[in-house]
């Protein structure tokens, strides 16, 4: 039977709302603009709003936090250019579960095994400052520096690199869409350019 709207508004006040301020913070560590952040807060409230009961959540701190990391997956999906910064953070997102089933484990896996041979894929040049750049996370002027190269072409190059890759991504899933299902097992992506 479901609880009365007041037993989970008086539920929520004193499991939910303590933890808002640890949310906030997390997000925020996230690299999450305040705006956005507002709006995950509410939907995680919006999402426990909808319950019928709160009776099944033996864990107020990580139903809350699931619900915000659901947002944040759906924003993150819904944005049509994401920094590959952001795609580290969903990875982490994925990865931070108390206890992700091994579904869950095994498409995380093979993202990152598609991003990775995405990056692979990369032009020679590009791979390289792109790998510095964004994944060692090495300051511009270094890479040209170590490259004997002028700082503006680091910077296109890694920029390039990263466009190639979300095109590719772009590409992949707007196949993936067209037929229904993803490509064959097939790992060894073709060189992009």
């Amino acid at each position: 039977m479901a609880e009365c709207r007041s037993e989970i508004v008086a539920w929520v006040g004193s499991n939910i709302v303590p933890l808002e301020g640890n949310l906030r913070a997390w997000l925020r560590t996230m690299s999450v603009s305040d705006t956005e952040i507002d709006d995950i807060v509410h939907d995680a409230y919006v999402a426990i709003a909808r319950l019928e009961s709160v009776a099944h959540i033996r864990n107020p701190r990580t139903y809350l936090f699931q619900a915000a990391k659901s947002s944040l997956l759906m924003r993150v999906r819904h944005d049509r250019i994401v920094p590959i910064e952001r795609l580290t953070e969903v990875e982490a997102l994925r990865l931070s579960d108390d206890a992700p089933d091994p579904e869950r484990q095994l498409s995380a896996r093979q993202e990152l095994e598609r991003v990775r041979s995405l990056i692979a894929a990369l032009p020679d040049r590009c791979r390289e400052i792109f790998e510095l750049r964004r994944i060692e996370g090495v300051p511009q002027k270094e890479i040209a520096q170590r490259m004997g190269l002028p700082e503006h072409t680091v910077e296109a190059q890694a920029t390039r690199g990263l466009r190639l890759i979300m095109k590719a991504i772009a590409a992949e899933d707007g196949a993936k869409n067209a037929t229904g299902h993803s490509r064959q097992e097939d790992h060894s992506a073709p060189r992009i350019a």
